[in-house]
């Protein structure tokens, strides 16, 4: 039988404290100030030892190993587990939507907590492993898909409406999930724009890219396309950290749980043509530190670029790292109606 190297816990090391921010209305905040505005509010407890080698037993049961190439690292802590769960207020009815649940220690927490969970897993035999390990609970659908490739809208619409069709009245679902880390940008441009089906979106994810997808500084080449996404579709927290001892194998980064509350589609921002509105905005950032009036030539000519965004406010010398959400908005409405 083919077993796991490790057969001790590593050593007891306190979770970073659950954390909040307070949020500033400039955007000239750097990254480190951001990281420096974490406030503690408690400490999560240590990791178990019992948490460990139950998660090594369950590899080992499959005789697996965990897969790089699918970016699987294992949660060692239940107590994580059960912040995901609290940070996303799951409860009894709730229809929660899991990716990648590995062994099923969070996908347990979810069923504890009173919720019909939708398990999205790609390793076949992880997928076998969760089955079989719930084959006596029917609160749980598992589905061997490649979340990034699978209809997560059609399957999870179906779930609701067989739910109220029910009798348990579930108007939106929620994600809780400690995703690879390598897919984190996937699962997030998918799952953001899904606020018809979620009210919350709870992700474990690679410490960095959580602080930057929360918030990043608009005078710095730290804003991207994605951060603009991030704001027009959900409101972002942060929530805390994950140290890196807290996984199997133990990755070479921390982690960080963030909460996205995604808006609903009557207030997003509002634009002409959401694709249009996202097409201008990956071209403003296609050319790096160039200003507005080059890499937007495709649309207009550099002076009604300019006379654009002296109409909303905006230098005509503006550079794409310069504007917020708003920005973009109003210079979208102000080019689209040229």
């Amino acid at each position: 039988m083919v077993s796991l190297v490790q057969s001790f816990p590593p050593n007891p090391i306190t979770v970073a404290s659950t954390s909040k921010f307070h949020h500033k209305s400039s955007h000239s905040t750097t990254l480190t100030n951001f990281q420096n505005q974490r406030r503690t509010l408690f400490i999560v407890s240590a990791v178990n030892p019992d948490d460990y080698h139950s998660t090594l037993k369950a590899l080992n049961s499959k005789k697996r190993f965990p897969r790089k190439s699918l970016g699987q690292h294992y949660m060692l802590n239940s107590t994580i587990n059960e912040q995901l769960a609290y940070v996303a207020d799951v409860k009894d009815g709730d229809l929660v939507l899991e990716v990648g649940p590995g062994t099923g220690s969070l996908t347990k927490v979810l069923i504890d907590a009173g919720a019909t969970v939708l398990a999205i897993e790609k390793d076949p035999h992880m997928a076998d492993l969760v089955k079989e390990r719930f084959a006596d609970t029917k609160r749980l659908l598992v589905l061997q898909e490649d979340f990034t490739k699978c209809h997560i809208h059609s399957h999870m619409l179906s779930l609701l409406e067989s739910k109220n069709l029910g009798g348990t009245k579930t108007r939106h679902a929620k994600v809780v999930a400690n995703i690879p880390f390598n897919i984190s940008k996937d699962v997030v441009k998918q799952l953001l724009p899904m606020g018809d089906i979620f009210s919350e979106v709870v992700l474990l994810l690679q410490d960095e890219t959580a602080i930057r997808l929360v918030e990043s500084s608009s005078k710095s080449s730290e804003c991207r396309p994605i951060n603009i996404f991030v704001r027009f579709y959900s409101d972002p927290e942060y929530k805390f950290q994950v140290p890196r001892s807290n996984f199997f194998p133990q990755p070479n980064v921390d982690g960080a749980v963030v909460s996205f509350r995604l808006k609903q589609p009557t207030d997003y921002p509002s634009v002409s043509s959401i694709k249009s509105f996202f097409s201008l905005v990956n071209s403003a950032f296609n050319g790096k530190r160039k200003m507005l009036r080059n890499t937007l030539q495709h649309l207009s000519t550099p002076s009604e670029i300019e006379e654009a965004l002296r109409t909303v406010g905006l230098p005509g010398t503006s550079r794409p790292e310069e504007l917020k959400l708003d920005d973009f908005v109003r210079l979208h409405n102000s080019l689209v109606s040229t």
